[in-house]
């Protein structure tokens, strides 16, 4: 099947604009200015630019890890307690699948300070093999990564939906 195989190849291969909004009002009256609605925006315009920001580092990093070319070092480094798989990412690294998959995030959604949706498809030599994928991102160590959940997830479909073979990290994740 085309998609067990593209997945086995994800799998092997990942084993493997910033926007600041300027609010200000101004006013003909006499009545004293107050700072209340310059910090309300001003923490309205940081949070939308650190929104942003966020969503373009959980982006890059996401497509990262799923890059053959990311070395494994990082590729461990992207993925949330990613030491705990690296003995599966480095297993997986080396086959020859792994050089033609890859993977394309289309949308991503912050649901939390710590936590995001991605949408994304997996690609295999440029063309789509798995397409709108749903996947979790958490910010873990200052960094934006692959959450656990969706890895497994991944390994469970390469695995014919059997989790019993997954690593341990899998099981403690839930």
């Amino acid at each position: 099947m085309k998609a067990n195989r593209a997945l086995s190849g994800i799998l092997l291969a990942c084993a493997l604009g910033v926007g600041v909004g300027a609010c200000g009002s101004s006013s003909t009256s006499s009545a004293p200015k107050t700072t209340a609605p310059r910090t309300t925006a001003a923490k309205a315009s940081a949070s939308a630019s650190s929104s942003a920001m966020a969503e373009s580092q959980i982006k890059a990093n996401w497509m990262a890890f799923f890059n053959p070319k990311t070395p494994v070092a990082k590729r461990i480094s992207l993925l949330q307690d990613g030491q705990e798989f690296a003995s599966v990412i480095k297993a997986q690294a080396s086959s020859g699948l792994a050089s033609q998959v890859s993977a394309k995030v289309t949308k991503v959604t912050l649901v939390s300070a710590r936590q995001a949706k991605v949408t994304y498809s997996i690609m295999e030599g440029g063309k789509t093999v798995l397409p709108n994928q749903t996947g979790v991102a958490v910010f873990q160590n200052g960094t934006w990564k692959v959450g656990v959940a969706s890895f497994c997830g991944l390994l469970a479909l390469e695995n014919g939906g059997k989790t019993s073979k997954l690593p341990a990290a899998c099981k403690a994740a839930g």
